[in-house]
């Protein structure tokens, strides 16, 4: 009973962000739990802020190794975040 009200209340929210045009932030967070998930609790305590805007995905993150990584590993990131999230449509990724 509890999955089937999980499930719900997550339409609720989904539905509640098309009505009010917040969206892309509600998708943000959902990269930013996939991020957290998919680094270690050291690397994901060095991303700062995940924003969507326009179709591109940016990222912010305080280690300047770590931001370069990302950087040369861009494609990659930007094809995992496509196939975790497809219904997203990210046109790029930027790195801040």
């Amino acid at each position: 009973m509890k999955k089937k009200r999980e499930y719900q209340s997550s339409e609720l929210v989904k539905s509640f962000a098309k009505l009010y045009g917040f969206e892309d932030k509600l998708l943000a967070f959902e990269v930013k739990d996939f991020l957290h998930e998919y680094l270690n609790d050291g690397l994901f305590q060095e991303i700062e802020s995940v924003n969507l805007r326009k179709k591109i995905l940016e990222i912010k993150i305080k280690s300047p190794l770590l931001k370069n990584d990302f950087r040369m590993r861009k494609t990659f990131f930007l094809n995992k975040f496509k196939e975790q999230f497809p219904e997203a449509d990210f046109s790029d990724l930027q790195i801040l």
